[in-house]
């Protein structure tokens, strides 16, 4: 079972971003919306999917998120540590303790000189994405086989752009090929979106804000490297945080649907919700 997580997503990255100049225009000087960020999150994840039935309800973790700009170059990522107490009750026991995340973006406005801006469309990008580590305790299938989880290593590569949406500001979109490095081979494709949306603010100049991302992949095949998968899923995080300037702390929840392809069964869920609570120090 390949099994990964994302849940702050850009959230300090979008939220620094949209303080600094919307220009697309890097002719000038490509390093004039230069900026960087790192933060703490202490978490913890309530029934996350996909999951075996008998499993256990959840699992806490410290993830060390960063990202920012330099130049041509757009980066997020973070590392997820799981079980920080190694509790027996814990979902991840027997599991892979990390998950390392990074997603680095190029931007051709800043490559080529040229503001490619148009209409909504702020920015243009060669997105790539790579998933490494965070695979599952092994699992019974619905035939009683055991199924021994892996590591996931996948990459994803396409095009990307920031979006102005009314009410919600830029928004990150990015269209991906699925290519998994352990099976080496192209699984379908990929649709991401994220944002990032105070929507109160407060006297002392803390906010709300509305966070998120959706992933949704498409158009793989019934069966990949001779195992049945399903041809479409993905997953939408809806988180509600309180910030100020050092702290952050809130509430999401993820809604899936054979989420990372994995047909929804009576030995192994993949479609339905779970739960988040966060702690954020931000540096």
């Amino acid at each position: 079972m390949m099994k990964y997580l994302k849940t702050l997503s850009l959230t300090s990255a979008l939220s620094i971003a949209a303080s600094v100049a919307p220009a697309a225009d890097y002719s000038d000087d490509i390093h004039k919306n230069d900026y960087k960020w790192l933060q703490f999150n202490l978490m913890y994840a309530y029934k996350e999917l996909p999951r075996p039935k008998d499993a256990n309800s959840g699992h806490d973790y410290l993830e060390m998120e960063f990202g920012g700009r330099s130049g041509f170059l757009d980066l997020y990522g973070y590392l997820d540590i799981f079980n920080l107490t190694n509790s027996d009750n814990s979902d991840k026991k027997g599991s892979s303790k990390t998950f390392f995340k990074l997603q680095p973006r190029f931007s051709l406005d800043a490559i080529t000189g040229k503001d490619l801006s148009f209409g909504p469309v702020q920015e243009l990008y060669f997105s790539t994405l790579f998933n490494w580590g965070g695979g599952g305790a092994n699992y019974t299938d619905s035939q009683g086989k055991v199924v021994e989880s892996i590591d996931v290593n996948n990459s994803f590569w396409g095009l990307g752009a920031d979006v102005m949406v009314p009410w919600f500001g830029k928004v990150g979109v990015n269209l991906y090929g699925l290519y998994e490095l352990n099976k080496k081979a192209w699984n379908g494709y990929q649709l991401s979106t994220n944002w990032f949306k105070p929507f109160v603010h407060f006297e002392n100049n803390s906010f709300l804000a509305y966070q998120g991302y959706i992933d949704y992949q498409f158009g793989a095949k019934n069966t990949f490297k001779g195992n049945e998968q399903a041809t479409s899923g993905g997953a939408m995080f809806n988180g509600f945080y309180w910030h100020s300037e050092r702290w952050a702390a809130g509430y999401g929840f993820k809604l899936y649907k054979d989420v990372y392809l994995i047909k929804d069964s009576k030995k192994l869920e993949s479609t339905g919700i779970s739960h988040y609570v966060a702690v954020t120090y931000k540096f």
